[in-house]
């Protein structure tokens, strides 16, 4: 299913389709069945999130890991429209996977360096990894810091101190990491890699500070040098970010969603003065103005990941957009639900906490809400207040 070429201006589909309806329910019943909240609480409390064996049914059993990797290497050959979908459905139930991380950005980093039509050893390597990745056998992630958004400056293995607040490193298989020289693949278990976790606020997304010294990055495998055109270490790593930034604002749009049903149900059933609360008319406004905010935020994510899908030159602005806007509305989305929780949502055994975490923490990955509004104003021409009109 490769998607074809996008045209400047055409309209985006924002409607599902059927084969995105039955792979939502396919990952929505699995969750349902093996990632229930309260495991997932526990889980978290614990300080070991991942469910290595819920990972391995979603990635290699409904095949989710492939859905961006084309069929010649071994994937589904979907596209982000398919892989937002995925995503919807584990922001929802807050799962801890390295879905967005290994399945997207470490993926759409090794596409980018055209492994379809090898032209050398780097690019082989990493069709022989994608071909891994989608058969959810190995488990990648880029080497930078959960922030850094698609136009920001990237880390270099030779950081001092290393690379903070990579997430999901403490499961991944290989690192995709900067050198001066170009992007290489280095396996996590080599000698002079070190990864140390760290306290992160999203206790579903753990974070950690990668160390690569220079002996273990020249035993690993060169992708691409460190050119910045088509096919060089930086253009490839871009096109990663730009495609988890636009991808994270499904991921926002599915936690936003669960967390007005939500409130929407404890309203309905939680009675005070003989009446559900959620007849009183402050908190219906209050739920009406979110439910507004959610279908708009629908609307973003999926025009952004229709854009990466098709290939659009307006993709950039589209993800902009998103993250301009859904990081905000999921923020606001688990803020209402802590609040209109009352008592209950306060408490830890209550899984609210956990989604006001992820939307915090999600909200300033790949770029800030703040830095996406400048970039937006930058690709829509759009002067600064105050400043003179050209």
């Amino acid at each position: 299913m490769a998607a074809e070429t996008g045209t400047a201006g055409a309209a985006p589909d924002l409607l599902y389709s059927e084969a995105e309806d039955d792979l939502r329910a396919a990952v929505r019943s699995l969750l349902t069945d093996r990632a229930d909240l309260p495991a997932t609480l526990a889980r978290a409390e614990s300080g070991a999130p991942y469910d290595t064996a819920l990972w391995t049914s979603l990635a290699a059993g409904i095949g989710a890991a492939g859905l961006l990797v084309p069929e010649a290497l071994g994937g589904q050959g979907a596209s982000h429209r398919e892989a937002a979908v995925v995503l919807e459905e584990l922001g929802r139930a807050v799962t801890p996977a390295p879905y967005l991380t290994s399945s997207v950005i470490a993926t759409q980093t090794l596409l980018a360096l055209n492994p379809v039509s090898p032209r050398g050893a780097g690019s082989a390597a990493a069709g022989e990894l994608l071909g891994a990745l989608a058969g959810g056998r190995t488990v990648a992630v880029l080497a930078v810091p959960l922030s850094t958004g698609p136009d920001a400056p990237l880390p270099t293995a030779t950081t001092s101190g290393g690379v903070r607040a990579v997430a999901d490193a403490v499961l991944a298989d290989v690192l995709l990491v900067l050198g001066d020289d170009g992007l290489y693949a280095v396996e996590t278990s080599a000698p002079g890699v070190t990864v140390h976790p760290v306290t992160p606020l999203d206790l579903t997304r753990p974070l950690a500070t990668v160390t690569v010294d220079p002996a273990a990055l020249a035993a690993g495998t060169r992708l691409t040098d460190a050119g910045t055109g088509a096919g060089g270490a930086e253009a490839a790593v871009r096109h990663g970010l730009l495609a988890g930034a636009g991808l994270l604002a499904s991921e926002q749009l599915g936690l936003a969603e669960w967390c007005l049903e939500e409130t929407v149900r404890h309203t309905r059933e939680r009675h005070q003065f003989n009446r559900p609360i959620g007849s009183f008319q402050a908190l219906k406004h209050r739920m009406a103005h979110l439910w507004l905010e959610v279908v708009s935020a629908r609307a973003a994510a999926r025009s952004a990941a229709d854009a990466l899908a098709t290939d659009s030159p307006d993709a950039p602005l589209a993800v902009a957009v998103a993250q301009a806007y859904c990081g905000r509305v999921a923020v606001h989305a688990a803020e209402e639900c802590v609040q209109l929780h009352g008592g209950i949502g306060m408490t830890w055994e209550h899984p609210a906490h956990l989604y006001l975490k992820r939307a915090k923490s999600a909200e300033i990955a790949l770029g800030s809400t703040g830095s996406h509004r400048e970039r937006l104003a930058t690709l829509a021409a759009l002067p600064a207040p105050g400043a003179p009109a050209a």
